[in-house]
Parts: structure tokens; sequence; C-alpha cells
């Protein structure tokens, strides 16, 4: 059997970026623009359906294994939308709120947590109180021109289209996390298959 190449951290920031998303225990997000690309999409019986990225989902989980609490807190409400973060293990969510500084002081409080040590993903108005306290804030390419003016990193990516995992991928290697998750992952010793 060939041997295996090593699994290496690929991603590299500039440090001043990373001194920025140092220290975050908590991450809210948005829904609409953020985790899906903002459309909103109509059944026949007047459903709404939003279309989810697997990347980002594999980011929101690596957050919680690094003990980053992902928060989602969203102005929609649909069954399809719960059962997706269900799914993604994500037990901390506020639906159909327009308001959402209230809530996210209400999940620090519930977590013992401050705005020093929160980060937040948002590409609208009513995402500007959060991102605008959290210690770091971030905005997805195809953000609103006033959340990229207040986010301290605009990912290369859209809405939907891995925006969250970059922000994702971003505290963990800030947090110091990344390197021991991608270990997880496969063969870095050559020895065998990873569990």
């Amino acid at each position: 059997m060939p041997a295996l190449q090593a699994l290496t951290p690929a991603l590299h920031y500039p440090p001043e970026l990373l001194l920025q998303a140092q220290g975050i225990r908590v991450a809210f997000f948005d829904i609409d623009g953020v985790l899906t690309d903002g459309g909103l999409y109509f059944s026949e019986s007047g459903e709404t359906l939003k279309r989810f990225n697997t990347l980002d989902g594999q980011g929101l989980k690596l957050l919680q294994k690094a003990g980053i609490t992902p928060v989602v807190i969203t102005g929609r409400d649909s069954a399809p939308l719960r059962l997706r973060l269900k799914a993604l293990g994500i037990i901390h969510a506020r639906f159909g709120t327009e308001d959402k500084r209230p809530a996210a002081e209400a999940f620090l409080s519930e977590l013992q947590l401050s705005w020093a040590q929160a980060a937040a993903m948002g590409d609208d108005w009513p995402d500007l109180p959060v991102m605008q306290r959290a210690a770091f804030a971030c905005a997805p390419a195809n953000a609103h021109a006033q959340a990229k003016a207040l986010a301290h990193h605009t990912t290369a990516e859209r809405g939907g289209e891995g925006a969250a995992r970059a922000f994702c991928d971003l505290l963990l290697v800030a947090g110091g996390h990344y390197a021991a998750l991608l270990a997880q992952v496969g063969v870095n010793d050559h020895r065998g298959a990873s569990a």
C-alpha cells in the first residue's frame, strides 16, 4: 500500500485577522443570505423552501466539536428550517424575530458568556445590532454594503455557497482547533484508518 499523504492545514489567514477572531465561544448566524442563498422558493401549496449547503453544515458541526456554540437567530420560521438545524445538532435558535439583539443577549446570558466572546455572521440590516456588538463580525460576499462595512471580515464565498463554512474555518484556526480536528479525519501517523 502506498504511503498516505499527511493531512496538513491548507488554510492561512493574516495574523491580525486571527488575533481579532481569538477567544470566541459563541457564534451567531442569520439564516437567509448566510446559511442559504437568500432566495425564497415557494411550492404550489405556498410552503417556503430553502437550499442549504453541506459545507456550511459541516462547519457548524466542527464548531460544536471545538466547544464553540453555534446560535441561529432568524426572522423566519419553517418546518424544513427546524429540521435542518435539528439534524446539525443546533439547539440554540430563535425563530421569527427581526429584533435580534435581545435574542442574542438572552442566549449570552443563558450560556454565561459576554459579547467579548461572541462572533456573528449576518448579511443585512436586521443583523447589524448583533454584528455591531460582537467581538468579531463577518459577512458573506453577497451581503448588503452596510453589513460588509461593519464586518471585520468578508468571505470570498456567497451566502448559501460556503460562506458560513469559511467563517467557521476562520474561527477554528483562530481558536487553535483546526489542526486537531483535521488530524481526527484521516491518517496522519500512517498506522491505519482512524475511527
